[in-house]
């Protein structure tokens, strides 16, 4: 079974927002299963027809202990009747935290490497050693990014809300692969995509998806505003993020709900023009509130906030 999404859009309502005469309309793409959704399920899209088109026994991949994308990939790879494995940063992680007992109640298997050897994971001889020891198995990177990836968001029109034609298209950046393909599928409307990580080389990787050879939107690439390394939050961070309970959207303060602080932020500054309408893309990852609270940085409720 391929993965399939709709998609949904949400016109935030906000003082700030009214004052400042701008629409803000969010979009979110779940899937039929809530964790395979978000960026992740445009990302994996092109990269599980290929495993399944070319007969490969299961997905190989890699990520954090608290990583959105090993869940996806798992969850999608089981759907698929794959076999899955992740290569988890870290000797000392507990692989009973939320994310990597759910990634094994998909039936993925858990590699933990040294920080060490997980640095080297582009390598040659790394990812030769990992196909000796798990043929068959279709290679994934990182965060998913890569050129198939890019192409599966490029396909989403977040250029046309309900209400009409975007000013601007906004997401946050973790390792670029999701504001690559919004660039690549918007004609003119120009994307400000906001880095939730501290990389120096965020750019040159979104050029990689780039060719030279067409003329590409205006776009922009801007650190978080309020604190920006990858991971940190405070408590005014997370209440903006629960204060959108009441209008039924959910949101995590690492990715979408940081990138969507420093909106508001550009906006109370006066760098996004009055009367603009702005289309930006919640990527999802709100399994990532039950690593939260498991590590006590949030209170744990029944609902996940």
């Amino acid at each position: 079974m391929i993965l399939t999404s709709y998609v949904q859009w949400k016109k935030l309502h906000h003082p700030v927002l009214h004052e400042h005469q701008t629409e803000l309309w969010l979009r979110y793409a779940p899937g039929n299963n809530p964790d395979i959704s978000g960026n992740k399920i445009l990302k994996l899209k092109y990269q599980l027809e290929q495993a399944l088109q070319q007969k490969y026994q299961g997905l190989l991949t890699f990520g954090g202990a608290f990583s959105n994308h090993l869940v996806a990939t798992a969850a999608a790879a089981a759907e698929n009747k794959l076999k899955s494995v992740g290569i988890v940063r870290g000797e000392e992680v507990d692989v009973d935290n939320p994310t990597l007992a759910l990634c094994r109640s998909y039936g993925m298997q858990l590699i933990r490497v040294s920080r060490e050897f997980y640095r080297g994971r582009h390598q040659q001889d790394v990812q030769q050693q990992l196909s000796d020891q798990y043929p068959g198995y279709l290679h994934i990177p990182e965060g998913g990014t890569c050129e198939a990836a890019v192409q599966g968001v490029s396909e989403l029109d977040m250029c046309t809300t309900p209400a009409g034609p975007a000013s601007m298209l906004i997401c946050a950046v973790g390792s670029g692969g999701t504001v690559a393909g919004l660039i690549r599928g918007s004609k003119t409307t120009p994307v400000l995509g906001i880095a939730v990580v501290q990389d120096q080389s965020l750019p040159e990787k979104i050029k990689t998806f780039l060719p030279s050879d067409r003329n590409w939107p205006e776009w922009q690439l801007i650190k978080a505003l309020h604190q920006p390394r990858y991971g940190r939050f405070d408590q005014l961070l997370w209440q903006f993020c629960l204060s959108f309970a009441e209008q039924n959207v959910q949101l995590e303060p690492v990715y979408t709900g940081k990138a969507l602080y420093a909106v508001f932020e550009l906006i109370k500054a006066g760098k996004i023009p009055k009367g603009s309408r702005l289309s930006f893309f919640h990527t999802g990852g709100l399994q990532g509130l039950k690593g939260l609270a498991y590590r006590g940085l949030i209170p744990d409720t029944d609902s996940g906030q």
